[in-house]
């Protein structure tokens, strides 16, 4: 994938840090103007520095995804300032407590769905509007193994990533002959900042799903990024609608 992104812009939410900014960084090595966006305003900033200090094109953004005019504008500057739009990872997600369902909360249920599942759709609504100008593009959307498979006391994620698998395969079957392929990654655990705070927060249940990975440990943001930028790349121009799974084994049983 070497360059394989020179003169194209990559749109990432979520990517002050974890696997979104490890998507960020693969995209701005590959060649792409990379637009970084995060909840958190000053984090996406400096996460943009980082990348412009090492020679690459970046801009950091202010995004809260459960906000649609939040999108629409970050979707708007990044045209404004780079011209186009030319790949899109939606990572930006959040976990809930870890409760049975009887004991959920509505509000947490409400603000998970807002953020992993309606966020999704904002994204791709207004990314899709440009694209659809311009008669081309490539979508990533973040689900997880809790789309795939159904994990005791996330009940609230386990539905908005199952949605997203939804949300992803419709999108791809409406502009699968306009050159615009929508795809879904669906990782397993990854070392990132959330899941050491789920650790922290909840660690026999977590440390439980970590010792039943297949593979025997947990993934790199690396790993998925590499996964991202294949399905955004030109060897997967045959993708579509499809949702591939860099989870150390853990949904092949």
């Amino acid at each position: 994938m070497n360059r394989s992104f020179e003169n194209k812009v990559a749109f990432v939410t979520g990517a002050a840090g974890g696997i979104g900014f490890a998507v960020a960084r693969a995209f701005a090595e590959a060649g792409a103007a990379v637009v970084i966006t995060d909840v958190n305003e000053g984090a996406a900033k400096a996460a943009a520095d980082t990348l412009t200090k090492a020679g690459h094109r970046a801009l950091g953004l202010r995004c809260d995804v459960s906000d649609e005019a939040q999108v629409a504008a970050a979707i708007g500057e990044t045209v404004s300032v780079f011209g186009r739009l030319d790949a899109a990872y939606n990572n930006a997600g959040m976990h809930a407590p870890s409760v049975e369902t009887a004991d959920a909360l509505a509000e947490d249920f409400d603000r998970v769905i807002a953020v992993n599942l309606r966020g999704v759709w904002a994204c791709m609504k207004h990314e899709l509007r440009q694209m659809r100008k311009q008669g081309s593009g490539a979508i990533v959307n973040c689900s997880s193994q809790s789309g795939l498979a159904g994990i005791a006391g996330l009940g609230a994620y386990t539905a908005s990533k199952h949605g997203v698998i939804g949300l992803t395969k419709a999108a791809a079957l409406e502009y699968a002959r306009r050159g615009i392929r929508i795809n879904a990654i669906c990782p397993g655990t990854v070392d990132t900042p959330m899941v050491a705070k789920a650790m922290a927060d909840h660690p026999a249940e977590m440390q439980a799903v970590i010792d039943d990975i297949p593979l025997g440990r947990m993934g790199t943001p690396e790993e998925i990024a590499s996964a991202v930028l294949w399905l955004c790349g030109p060897g997967a121009g045959f993708m579509i609608g499809q949702i591939v799974a860099p989870d150390g084994g853990y949904t092949a049983r």
